[in-house]
């Protein structure tokens, strides 16, 4: 007798509302999805900051929610979710505030996280659970919701269209023909972030010894702003802030131009991935195993081995795989001259590659 995961379903809907690089790997999931199953629905409940990223795209439904407002956000879902019924739920998000608006998704199937890893609770919310597995990388674990109705070939590919005011603009910042250094220098977290003396002495390397163009990119916020203006006025060289002057798309297309983005654990990492451009990763507070940028894993700088023995007094193998080390100081592990050869091999490996 043929399961329910071994037929073709014609609705499914996706409930991931945050955050920025987990929308990103969340993507090549469905991508991979709509490759072997043509003629599927697809519906995504996503967050209002993510949708700005993601929300145009034209062969997915959006239903966008204010994730700030617990209210708002069970109205929306539950007026969209009048009348309709998925076959599929994939229940993508490990949050409790997630779990309660999926009971407003009428789905024959609720698909979750196995036992062990449905954190807060959400096991409690779901008809069925995917395969059991350990130490993978974000990505990899979303891909098991695939992998349930026994879809195994990956398809990494994202295809975010860009508008053309965006590439206008990312042509503004990153001119034809010239090799460009971004920087992102904040995460969603201060103490994943790097020091802005050593932002400012690889800016300043990569614009005196190998003649890249240095730009600064990021958010709104105080922080970010700060943080844009200290690294400036510690360069001896000029390079061009644009720290809160772009949208997200405007971002993601001066990405797509860049040679290669420099950051640390943040939604701009996945986002370079999303495009095809390499990143440098700046890891010790976090693993990059479990969450550094998919496709550049081999150039990021990783320190969180280093940041358990001196926090815990043990190596990182010997800790719960999501454990974050985000302690003051761990991120001066990393040393400038770390990121200036892992700069110079991404450079050789694009050369080559041309």
């Amino acid at each position: 007798m043929q399961t329910p995961f071994e037929s073709v379903p014609e609705s499914v809907c996706i409930l991931r509302l945050s955050a920025i690089g987990d929308t990103c790997h969340v993507l090549p999931v469905i991508r991979t999805l709509q490759a072997a199953w043509p003629q599927t629905r697809f519906t995504w409940i996503i967050g209002k900051v993510e949708a700005k990223l993601l929300g145009h795209l034209p062969d997915i439904e959006f239903i966008v929610v204010d994730k700030g407002n617990a209210r708002a956000a069970w109205r929306t879902v539950r007026q969209a979710m009048r009348g309709r019924r998925f076959d599929v739920l994939m229940h993508m998000q490990l949050a409790l505030r997630a779990s309660v608006l999926s009971t407003l998704v009428p789905a024959r199937i609720k698909l979750g996280f196995d036992r062990k890893r449905a954190r807060e609770l959400q096991w409690l919310f779901t008809t069925n659970r995917i395969r059991p597995a350990t130490n993978q990388h974000v990505m990899d674990a979303l891909f098991g919701f695939a992998e349930k109705f026994h879809v195994y070939e990956k398809v990494l590919r994202w295809n975010i269209p860009l508008p053309d005011a965006a590439r206008e603009y990312a042509r503004r910042v990153v001119p034809d023909g010239e090799q460009t250094l971004i920087i992102s220098p904040c995460s969603s977290h201060p103490l994943r972030n790097w020091r802005n003396d050593h932002y400012a002495q690889v800016a300043d390397y990569a614009a005196s010894a190998l003649g890249m163009r240095v730009v600064l990119c990021g958010g709104r916020s105080d922080i970010e702003r700060r943080t844009g203006e200290a690294i400036m006025n510690r360069m001896k060289l000029p390079c061009e802030n644009t720290i809160g002057k772009d949208t997200l798309l405007e971002f993601l297309a001066t990405l797509e131009r860049a040679t290669i983005l420099l950051s640390p654990d943040s939604g701009p990492a996945h986002m370079a991935s999303a495009v095809g451009t390499p990143v440098i990763g700046l890891y010790a507070a976090t693993n990059p195993a479990r969450s550094g940028p998919y496709l550049s894993r081999q150039w990021c700088v990783d320190k969180y081995d280093a940041a358990a023995r001196l926090v815990y007094g043990q190596p990182a193998s010997a800790l719960p795989w999501t454990t974050k080390i985000e302690r003051p100081g761990v991120m001066d592990l990393i040393t400038v001259d770390e990121v200036i050869r892992k700069l110079h091999s991404v450079l050789l490996a694009l050369a080559r590659r041309r």
